[in-house]
């Protein structure tokens, strides 16, 4: 696989990395094919992985380390993120960060997520939901750079609430994050507005989540497709989200090759851009992996389809369905 700088650290990670919300988060997973499927991504040259404490309440973590134990002769990359001590996903305007992430809580989580991964360091721990409001504010600065010190953590970043890039650009202007993770995909185009000039002046790292839009990218869902109680899905695609969306990707199937696929087109757009350091896609099975990985091989978009893809950008505001 190829292989991008991740940002100025400069961690030699593959465009493909491994989001693993849905190895515990959502419904149909397993947990011996997600061990396959991980190993598999490994041996494809797949070396940067996206967890959090919240997924499976440190389950992912738990399967994350796992993997890392069986290919301790690699060179992998760990990220997780602290969840917000309210609960509350996305965060709210106005709320305080002594409610989200006081120092204590910081300190507890990096202990927590270390332990369920097994090893000695995170190479990068995240804010599982941002505000830039926090910015300046020194307390959780301190208490990342207290986890620095102790060799706790490598590097800090920040997770950005959808539909939201532009609520993380005083943080990246500090200085003092050494990432940012966003949506970006062929609907969610606007963190090329100002985030990513932002980031690339301060080499701080783009991690681009949400490549398909939820699964809507891979061209597969109906206006009646439904999930089995409890998945996060049924939350996120409620009618007036599906309906919609559904009818965004048919028009967007009209421009899919014969030799090609609508989630080859998805990966290579974002790879497309050099801003990226990294996509994680969700690959709960080898199947997703491989095609993952040879869209990602299939190298960059022609300038034609870029153009032809940009007036498939879709601003939209967050709601109360879309945390």
């Amino acid at each position: 696989m190829k292989q991008r700088a991740f940002g100025r650290i400069g961690w030699p990670v593959g465009e493909v990395g491994y989001g693993m919300w849905g190895l515990a988060g959502w419904t149909g997973s397993d947990d011996e094919e997600s061990l396959r499927s991980l190993q598999l991504a490994i041996d494809l040259g797949c070396n940067f992985f996206d967890t959090a404490a919240a997924y499976g309440e440190g389950h992912s973590e738990r399967i994350l380390g796992r993997a890392l134990r069986a290919n301790a002769d690699k060179t992998l990359y760990a990220a997780t993120k602290v969840p917000p001590k309210n609960r509350t996903w996305p965060s709210r305007r106005g709320v305080q960060l002594d409610d989200v992430f006081p120092s204590d809580h910081i300190h507890e989580f990096a202990e927590r997520s270390l332990e369920n991964l097994g090893v000695a360091r995170i190479d990068l721990l995240q804010f599982h939901v941002w505000e830039d409001d926090w910015a300046d504010d020194d307390r959780w600065r301190r208490a990342v750079d207290d986890l620095k010190r102790q060799g706790l953590i490598a590097a800090v970043g920040v997770s950005i609430n959808r539909w939201e890039p532009e609520n993380a650009l005083r943080t990246v202007r500090t200085g003092a994050i050494d990432a940012v993770q966003v949506i970006y995909n062929i609907f969610d185009q606007a963190p090329e507005d100002e985030l990513f000039p932002a980031c690339r002046e301060l080499g701080v790292a783009v991690i681009a989540r949400v490549p398909f839009d939820e699964g809507s990218l891979t061209g597969t869902l109906t206006k009646q497709t439904t999930w089995p109680g409890g998945d996060w899905r049924n939350g996120y695609f409620v009618p007036e989200n599906l309906s919609a969306t559904v009818d965004r990707v048919d028009r967007l199937k009209a421009l899919v090759s014969p030799d090609s696929t609508l989630p080859e087109l998805a990966m290579r757009f974002i790879l497309s851009n050099p801003d990226v350091a990294v996509v994680i896609p969700g690959m709960r099975k080898p199947t997703h992996v491989r095609a993952n990985i040879a869209a990602a091989n299939a190298g960059p978009l022609p300038p034609e389809m870029i153009a032809q893809l940009r007036p498939h950008r879709w601003d939209r505001t967050p709601t109360a369905w879309s945390q």
